[in-house]
C-alpha cells in the first residue's frame, strides 16, 4: 500500500529541509537540545486535541522519588472510571507530557476513561533500568491512590507507543503475580520491542521519522544491552509470556519496529495471552501524535480509543 497522501507530502517536505540543512550526527548534540526540537515539532503537529478534557498536573512515586505525571479527565466524567497508565514514546531519551499531551487528551475523550500520563525519568542522565523501574512504580501508585486520581481499581490498563509501549508491555510482565495490582488490558501503540535480531522490517527501513541512526544512539543512551536485568527492556531476551493482561498491539506500515510489533502479539497469543493484532498499513512511526498532519490519525485515533473503551468495560 502507499503511503498516505498527507503523510507522504510531509516526508518529502522534511527531506527537503534535511538535505538543505544537513543536521550533525546524534552523538554530538546535548540531548536536551534534542528533547527540545522534538517537543516543538511535535507539538506544532499535534495542536487540535479535545480542549474540554481536564488536565492536571501530578506528582506520583517513581522508583527513586516523586516524578512529574498528568491526568486527564474526560467531560461529564462520573467519580470513577477506568483508568489508563500512559508512558510516552521517544527511544527513552526523548519525549515528556507536552509532546504527547494532545494524544493523552484524544485517548480520554475518545474512550471515556481517565488517563494518567507519566514523565518517566530519560537516558542517558538515568539509564537503564531507571525509566523502566519508574514506569512500575508509577504503576503500582495508581493503583494504591485510585481513589484519589478517580480510578477503578479493576478496570485499570497500561499503554504506551514506541519505548513507551516497551515500557507498558514490561509494566505487565513486571505485575502479573501481584494479586492486589491486576491489571485489566495492556495498549502497545507501535512498540519498541527490541528484539535480539533484527527484523526484516528495522532491516528494511531507515526511517521515515524513525531512522536506524535514531534506534542505534537510543541503543547506546539506555544501556541495557547486557545488563542483569535487560530482558525488562530487550523483550526479545524474556522467555515466558504467560499471564499476562489481554492486549492491543498497533503497527504502522511504514515504520521499522512493525514487524516486532506483530510477532510479539503473536508470542502474547501463543503463551495463552488474548492479544489482536491491527496495522495501518498507510501510516508512519509516531502518527498518533502527528495528528495534524493528516485526517487519517483522527480515524485511528478514534478507532484505538473504542478498542481500550470495550476492554475496560
Amino acid at each position: 500500500m502507499d503511503m498516505d497522501p498527507h503523510f507522504k507530502a510531509h516526508v518529502d517536505e522534511q527531506a527537503k529541509v534535511a538535505a538543505a540543512n544537513p543536521a550533525p550526527p546524534l552523538d554530538v548534540i546535548p540531548p536536551e537540545m534534542v528533547r527540545a526540537g522534538y517537543r516543538a515539532q511535535r507539538t506544532a503537529q499535534n495542536a487540535n486535541a479535545p480542549t474540554d478534557v481536564v488536565a492536571k498536573d501530578l506528582q506520583v512515586g517513581g522508583a527513586d522519588g516523586p516524578i512529574p505525571a498528568r491526568l486527564y479527565t474526560p467531560p461529564g466524567a462520573p467519580a470513577t472510571t477506568p483508568g489508563l497508565v500512559y508512558f510516552h514514546g521517544g527511544g527513552f531519551v526523548i519525549g515528556d507530557l507536552e509532546t504527547h499531551d494532545g494524544h493523552c487528551r484524544r485517548l480520554a475523550a475518545y474512550a471515556g476513561v481517565r488517563v494518567m500520563a507519566v514523565d518517566y525519568r530519560l537516558a542517558p542522565e538515568h539509564p537503564f533500568p531507571c525509566g523502566h523501574d519508574d514506569a512500575l512504580a508509577a504503576t503500582k501508585w495508581a493503583f494504591d491512590h485510585a481513589d484519589e486520581i478517580g480510578f477503578d481499581r479493576s478496570r485499570i490498563a497500561v499503554g504506551g507507543d514506541s519505548a513507551g509501549g516497551n515500557l507498558a508491555a514490561s509494566v505487565s510482565l513486571d505485575l502479573r503475580n501481584d494479586p492486589q495490582r491486576r491489571l485489566a488490558f495492556q495498549l502497545l501503540l507501535y512498540p519498541g520491542i527490541w528484539p535480539v535480531e533484527d527484523t526484516a522490517s528495522r532491516k528494511a527501513l531507515d526511517g521515515p521519522v524513525l531512522t536506524k541512526a535514531a534506534i542505534a544512539w537510543f541503543d547506546k543512551c539506555l544501556a541495557a544491552k547486557g545488563h542483569p536485568q535487560s530482558a525488562r527492556a530487550w523483550l526479545g531476551e524474556a522467555k515466558d509470556l504467560s499471564g499476562a493482561p489481554p492486549a492491543l498491539v498497533v503497527t504502522a506500515g511504514f515504520d521499522p519496529l512493525k514487524d516486532e510489533g506483530r510477532d510479539w502479539a503473536e508470542r502474547l497469543r501463543a503463551a495463552g495471552v488474548e492479544a489482536r493484532h491491527v496495522e495501518y498499513p498507510a501510516l508512519v512511526h509516531d502518527f498518533y501524535i502527528m495528528a495534524d498532519v493528516s485526517p487519517a490519525v483522527d480515524v485511528a485515533a478514534r478507532e484505538t480509543a473504542q478498542a481500550l473503551k470495550q476492554a475496560l468495560n
